[in-house]
């Protein structure tokens, strides 16, 4: 994990892992980071359901949004950080059991605007989501 990263990218991406309480709640951990991409995995539990049994669609599009997150840190310069303006997801099937894993990538990295897509496999690798989204890149001297 972080092979290809500097050692500054790396401090940003862990850096980034130990503040995000909310990513901890899920249980979200970090797999894989490369510049442009990502691995993280959530394992599935009772607390993470709805009251049919299946992972909430919240903490799918939060296992997402992490991987999109994580994939994009490694690009950005020392001053920049970035939020999200937009996320699509298609829930394709229901997530019950096991770990669930999110794959992110960056598509394009202009600018001001990134484009990231990702993926959710279930535990036997079959496809549960698919998303796109739409980051911002936050400057200090943005508007």
């Amino acid at each position: 994990m972080f092979a290809t990263l500097t050692e500054a990218q790396r401090k940003r991406v862990e850096g980034a892992l130990d503040t995000v309480p909310y990513a901890k709640l899920l249980g979200i951990q970090l797999e894989d980071v490369v510049e442009g991409r990502s691995v993280l995995t959530m394992r599935v539990r009772a607390d993470l359901k709805q009251n049919h049994g299946v992972v909430h669609g919240g903490a799918i599009a939060s296992l997402i949004d992490s991987a999109m997150a994580f994939a994009i840190i490694p690009l950005l310069s020392d001053n920049e950080r970035t939020t999200t303006v937009d996320l699509t997801i298609h829930y394709l099937r229901p997530l019950t059991e096991g770990v669930a894993k999110s794959s992110a990538r960056v598509v394009r990295a202009g600018r001001r605007v990134i484009v990231v897509a990702a993926e959710v496999l279930d535990h036997n690798e079959k496809l549960v989501a698919t998303a796109v989204s739409t980051y911002l890149r936050l400057t200090p001297d943005a508007d």
